[in-house]
């Protein structure tokens, strides 16, 4: 009995195991999801944040432009009308010039002309003293002309005379030259003739003797040549046949060799032409190298300068961005304050608007003081459209009347109230200063003796001869204190 329940102690601690590994994992899981759910959870708010977030840079977005917008508006019309003054002061500035241009034109007109008219005059004068001068010219021109032809007619009479006497000098020499050319002629013709006959007949002797001997050598030469071509014809008869077989391979060789030629003729055409063409390439490939040289250090020069530029522009958006950054920070600065001011003007106006009365809710505005026509006459000039830029800068805020009207309202009372306040007090002044005089004059004291007291006054004349001296103010008698001593009699009466 007692081993079958230590059997089942043990089985109950492994179910106990399985159990607590079953809570374990179920925990786990749970766990597992919660932590999902909380992944979940927090991505969906995440999400919605940054919607939110989207929306609400939208929204300043949009009122940063509005507010951006009015400024610009603000600049924009102030630049208007300095612009509008500075162009009509250049009008005006510009008028005066052309005025003063045109005063200075009709002046340097009238001096034109009068410089024509003596430049004119001076010209008929020129012209005159030019015709006189011309007049005197042509008279000396004739008389040398006349001078010249005399001269003229004399040495060409000189020269004639002088051609014809050499001329007749020259004939004489002709006809010696002729006679004597003639003499000579005949002379060398004899001695021509002679001199031939004499070489022809050497000639025909020479000629006979080397006609014999060369008839005897021509002879011998031609046994020796028959005998020699018997000899050859009998030693050659198998070399002409040899010879004549070559002569066919020849034949055929030189056929092969011309079409040989033929192709290597082709070929080093072509090599010249492919060589050529390799050439040109070379040279157009080459060109090509050196312009696309040129294009690379033309693009890197480009590339140098772009860079530069880019530099240039990166440095200058990076000054942009910082000032934008510190003028945006001095808009949210100044946002801030404006709107920390409306938020005050929000709070003030709840708070007026707390403290009105039940006639300022009902009739929050002052009356009119306008009468009917009047009224009806500003109204039909508000409906009409301004033509000036002021007005049409007026109508802009139109909206703000009401707006104004209550605040000329609320400013109306302020001073009301200032000026009320300023006569209370004026009048408390004065009050304090008859109560002080009155209470000097009913009491009884060192400082009060020590001033002139209205109560001891006769005929606007102090009575101080018969009032003992007073006494001299010391730094123990200021550190003494001092007391008012009012009779209970004159506080009684002026009590009840």
């Amino acid at each position: 009995m007692p081993k079958k329940k230590k059997k089942r102690l043990v089985l109950t601690e492994e179910e106990r195991l399985l159990v607590m590994q079953q809570k374990l994992l179920a925990e786990e899981e749970m766990h597992k999801k919660k932590e999902d759910m909380l992944a979940q959870f927090l991505k969906d708010k995440l999400a919605k944040e940054e919607r939110n977030s989207v929306l609400n840079m939208h929204k300043i977005n949009l009122q940063w432009r509005t507010v951006l917008r009015e400024v610009k508006a603000r600049e924009l019309r102030k630049d208007i009308e300095i612009l509008s003054q500075t162009f009509e002061r250049v009008v005006d500035c510009k008028d005066s010039v052309i005025r003063s241009l045109a005063k200075d034109l009709a002046e340097a007109e009238a001096q034109y002309a009068h410089a024509l008219r003596s430049h004119l005059h001076n010209i008929d004068k020129l012209l005159e003293l030019q015709q006189c001068r011309l007049g005197y010219l042509g008279e000396d021109y004739k008389t040398e002309l006349e001078m010249l032809q005399k001269e003229f007619d004399t040495e060409r009479k000189m020269i004639i005379e002088h051609h014809e006497q050499e001329t007749r000098y020259l004939q004489d020499v002709l006809l010696a030259m002729d006679q004597n050319f003639n003499d000579s002629d005949y002379e060398a013709r004899l001695d021509f003739q002679s001199t031939r006959d004499d070489v022809k007949n050497k000639n025909l002797e020479e000629k006979h003797y080397l006609r014999m001997q060369l008839e005897g050598k021509v002879e011998e030469l031609w046994k020796r040549f028959q005998q020699a071509l018997r000899n050859y014809t009998e030693a050659t008869e198998d070399r002409k046949l040899a010879f004549e077989a070559l002569k066919l391979r020849d034949e055929k060789s030189t056929k092969e060799i011309e079409k040989q030629m033929k192709k290597l003729q082709k070929l080093q055409e072509l090599i010249l032409m492919l060589k050529n063409k390799i050439a040109v390439h070379a040279r157009e490939s080459e060109e090509q190298n050196r312009r696309v040289r040129d294009d690379k250090e033309v693009v890197l020069k480009q590339l140098q300068k772009l860079k530069c530029q880019m530099n240039r522009a990166r440095a200058k958006a990076r000054s942009n961005l910082a000032k934008l950054s510190r003028e945006s920070n001095g808009a949210l600065k100044v946002l801030e304050r404006v709107v920390e001011k409306a938020e005050l003007i929000l709070r003030l106006a709840e708070m007026c608007r707390r403290l009105e009365s039940e006639e300022e809710k009902v009739l929050p505005f002052y009356a009119s003081s306008l009468n009917w026509d009047e009224q009806k006459a500003v109204n039909k000039v508000a409906m009409e459209k301004p033509v000036e830029p002021l007005a049409q800068m007026m109508q802009d805020y139109v909206g703000l009347e009401r707006f104004w009207q209550r605040y000329n309202k609320v400013r109306l009372e302020q001073l009301s109230l200032e000026r009320t306040k300023a006569a209370l007090l004026h009048d408390n002044l004065k009050l304090k200063n008859l109560l002080k005089q009155y209470l000097d004059g009913i009491s009884v004291n060192d400082e009060v003796l020590s001033q002139i007291n209205p109560l001891m006054i006769i005929n606007q004349h102090p009575i101080t001869s018969s009032l003992p001296q007073p006494v001299p103010v010391t730094e123990a008698r200021l550190k003494r204190p001092i007391y008012n001593v009012v009779e209970a009699a004159h506080e009684v009466s002026r009590i009840l």
